[in-house]
């Protein structure tokens, strides 16, 4: 009889730990929906954290629960240590879960107020950097705590200390570009050289930032291939920003014709083009003669738009249109090569 207790209670007490975690949880997410009812979108984004909120709660009850019943048998002192590793795991997976949660909703508050699209960029990625070097941060320490809590490794802690100095220095030359990845990375995000969504110019290849992290950058090229640079990349090697003021940007179109080209009604034709189309931003839009060399004139029309991908298009649709007007009404226009033929005197 006495063999049964001994074994009933402790599951007792983890059955109605349990139960307390459970009812806690539940407890503690009512009472933030109430205190953050006016935060938007907040239930929906703190579901995320029930869980972790569950796991600290149960690894704690559990841990009470046993000490307050069992801790004279045998077997407590192991059971006890891998609830505090647990519940070190579960405090590191509710700090995280707690970061992503303030991320969004603060991202979420600001787009509805920030109108300018380069500092909500701006934003976005420099709140994304922080919530993933402080996520860096919890997890290092929960891995510390986790190792504090083996009486092996603590008891070898002054031999470690005694020779951090060797150590510091082969781990220093070990890691030494994965630590200038991350200052990079620091770097990018404090001086705003490149933002998420930013369209640059890398390794001859157009392309708009996709991801930013703390060691590298991903750029999703013209092609829809990914390019995943090192951080170090953008802050040792010259590269393009197209949107670094504004994403309003301006391009050009050149054509090669014949001398016979009439450039005023060309440049007429231009603008009933623009003014049909959607795609041009109305800031600017015109037509200059900027070559006549070697039998031809160089056209070059200027057009602008709200950002890089309307520009590419309009671009297109600018050359196309140019292109067929000029086969259509002014076949003497097509660039063409003449040859003067002289023949020798009699």
């Amino acid at each position: 009889m006495t063999d049964f207790n001994g074994a009933f209670i402790p599951i007792l007490a983890i059955l109605a730990a349990t139960a307390a975690a459970l009812l806690l949880t539940a407890m503690l997410r009512w009472t933030a929906n109430r205190v953050f009812h006016k935060v938007a979108d907040f239930r929906r984004r703190s579901t995320q954290a029930k869980l972790p909120v569950f796991g600290v709660l149960l690894f704690l009850g559990v841990r009470l629960a046993l000490a307050a019943t069992v801790s004279e048998q045998p077997w407590f002192a192991g059971v006890d240590f891998v609830l505090v590793a647990g519940l070190i795991a579960a405090l590191c997976w509710l700090a995280l879960a707690g970061l992503v949660i303030g991320e969004r909703l603060l991202l979420r508050r600001f787009s509805g107020r920030i109108g300018d699209n380069r500092r909500l960029r701006r934003l976005t990625t420099q709140v994304t950097l922080g919530r993933r070097f402080i996520a860096a941060l919890m997890i290092t320490l929960a891995v510390a705590g986790l190792l504090l809590t083996i009486p092996e490794v603590r008891a070898v802690g002054t031999g470690l200390l005694a020779s951090a100095g060797l150590i510091s220095i082969v781990a220093g030359l070990a890691v030494q570009s994965t630590l200038a990845n991350v200052f990079a990375g620091v770097q990018l995000a404090l001086t705003d050289a490149i933002r998420i969504d930013d369209v640059v110019v890398v390794e001859k290849l157009w392309g708009r930032i996709e991801e930013i992290t703390m060691t590298y950058v991903v750029v999703r090229v013209w092609d829809e291939r990914m390019f995943i640079l090192p951080s170090t990349y953008f802050t040792t090697t010259p590269f393009e920003n197209w949107t670094r003021n504004s994403p309003k940007i301006m391009g050009s179109v050149e054509l090669d014709l014949d001398w016979h080209a009439p450039v005023s009604e060309l440049r007429a034709h231009l603008e009933v083009v623009l003014a049909a189309t959607p795609l041009w931003d109305g800031r600017t839009g015109k037509l200059e003669v900027t070559d006549a060399v070697d039998g031809l004139v160089r056209v070059r029309v200027l057009v602008s738009a709200a950002d890089s991908g309307a520009l590419w298009d309009l671009r297109c649709l600018v050359r196309e249109e140019m292109i067929s007007h000029v086969q259509q009404t002014h076949r003497a226009s097509l660039p063409r090569q003449r040859w003067e033929m002289i023949t020798a005197a009699s």
